[in-house]
């Protein structure tokens, strides 16, 4: 009798030593996937690279034989505990040969057969074979298990849906960066540790090429309680932040950096010198900031705008932080971004400014006052980021369920947003100031090392652009 078919899914029952007969069998269907080989390194801690990376799929058939051979040897275990004998089971001892590799893609048929009963022990060996989709045997060999004595029946167990969160949309935009020539980057104040470390992260990596300025002293001392070489790097000495500030937005003028990242000093004390009408750093444009988000769940990169500049922003500011998102849209390789302004509502209510707001966007979009994007709104959240939610609302939209940016009605909300995304949804959470003439990276301690390298990759990605851009006209 082969019990591969359990009547009743929703059920899992037992086969006591008793009911066993010799010959009978149970046999499970799964295919491997390259989830199944990364949850498996995830709880054993096997980080080895010959099960991981694809590329020792030809290499090293050895290792990758053994890797995907263990995942095999669960499959059996998975059967004799939940199809015969079932619950109750005990393993004592197994005996399995790996014969061929199992590759990503593979569908391996999982058999078991009762071949001997140890009456006085109550143990069961069954012969176990494992067959890919060709009909090969890739695992052979006996199990032997303590069978149960009592029947036992109940409702199978749930299994957890479980995500893999491998933020590989970062990795990809760091790997973007790093191929290109670094640039040289004012580094404001990096008087601590944190911030001197995630200057000197990004150098290692050849993204940037650091200008350290500020207190010599004071930076001479973060780097010795970091641990940090830093005299490869130049140092600017001024006596304090408000000087490191000016330094530094001078050295952009200059033409002696394109980029420029805060160190520990408060934001306004920097904004306060980009943003001064004579010496500052200010274009045509209003200074935005935009979150890239790389969301676990959503199957893109996303951005959220505004979320640390503009408080309470006019249309004539929403156009600016809308055409801003758009522009680094475009340099993180996204040619014609989806963007949802959002609101609490997907219709246009006269006593809400942010639907308002939302209807003159898309009409500015529409007269070319805006480029380079679809633009529609007003958009609740769910349904620009939700095909479902979309759909349910009868929304018939080329951004709705699908945005790569998400414009926001104001500060509070686009920084409520973010962080929810960051602390309750596992999103890592880059940033970069855009509108001056070069981007501006605001460094936060609660960044981790992944997000402060991305948010620097994002902004060398956008100087590298207008390097480029450039270059023709002073050619």
């Amino acid at each position: 009798m082969d019990l591969a078919q359990v009547s009743n899914d929703s059920m899992i029952e037992n086969r006591t030593f008793d009911e066993i007969a010799i010959g009978e069998s149970a046999s499970a269907v799964r295919t491997l996937t390259q989830e199944d080989i990364e949850l498996f390194a995830v709880v054993s801690g096997d980080v080895n690279p010959a099960h991981l990376d694809p590329a020792y799929a030809e290499t090293d058939l050895f290792h990758r034989i053994i890797a995907h051979g263990m995942w095999g040897g669960a499959l059996i275990s998975a059967v004799l505990g939940t199809e015969l004998p079932g619950p109750g089971t005990i393993y004592i001892s197994q005996d399995l040969h790996f014969h061929h590799p199992i590759g990503i893609g593979d569908t391996i048929t999982t058999r078991i057969v009762a071949r001997e009963k140890i009456p006085g022990r109550h143990h069961v060996v069954f012969d176990c074979h494992c067959t890919n989709q060709d009909g090969k045997e890739v695992i052979t060999g006996t199990a032997e298990v303590q069978a149960p004595t009592e029947k036992v029946r109940r409702n199978r167990t749930e299994l957890p849906d479980v995500r893999m969160m491998r933020h590989q949309r970062f990795r990809d935009l760091m790997a973007h960066a790093a191929g290109r020539p670094a640039v040289p980057m004012a580094v404001v104040h990096p008087c601590d540790a944190l911030s001197l470390g995630a200057a000197v992260e990004v150098a290692q990596l050849g993204l940037v090429i650091p200008i350290l300025v500020g207190p010599a002293a004071k930076i001479q001392a973060a780097a010795a309680a970091g641990g940090f070489d830093i005299s490869r790097y130049r140092l600017v000495d001024v006596p304090h932040s408000h000087a490191a500030a000016a330094r530094a937005v001078a050295l952009v003028r200059a033409g002696e950096a394109v980029l420029l990242m805060k160190g520990s000093l408060h934001t306004d004390e920097l904004m306060h010198e980009v943003v001064a009408a004579e010496t500052g750093l200010r274009t045509e444009r209003r200074l935005s900031h935009v979150y890239v988000l790389d969301v676990p769940t959503y199957p893109r990169p996303l951005l959220i705008t505004d979320a640390a500049i503009n408080i309470a922003p006019t249309l004539e500011i929403k156009r600016d932080i809308v055409q801003n998102a758009i522009d680094l849209a475009h340099v993180m390789g996204v040619k014609e971004p989806r963007v949802a302004i959002l609101a609490a509502v997907e219709v246009v209510n006269p006593e809400m400014r942010s639907t308002v707001d939302a209807a003159a966007l898309c009409k500015m979009a529409d007269r070319g006052q805006i480029t380079g994007g679809v633009v529609d709104g007003p958009l609740a959240f769910d349904n620009a980021v939700s095909p479902k939610a979309a759909r349910d609302k009868g929304i018939v939209s080329p951004v709705a369920g699908r945005a790569d940016i998400l414009v926001v009605p104001d500060l509070e909300a686009g920084n409520m947003l973010a962080k929810q995304l960051a602390f309750l949804a596992g999103a890592d959470a880059a940033g970069v100031v855009v509108g001056a003439r070069v981007p501006i990276i605001l460094t936060s301690r609660a960044d981790s090392e992944r997000t402060r390298i991305a948010s620097c990759a994002v902004a060398v990605l956008m100087a590298q652009a207008r390097q480029a851009a450039l270059a023709p006209e002073q050619g």
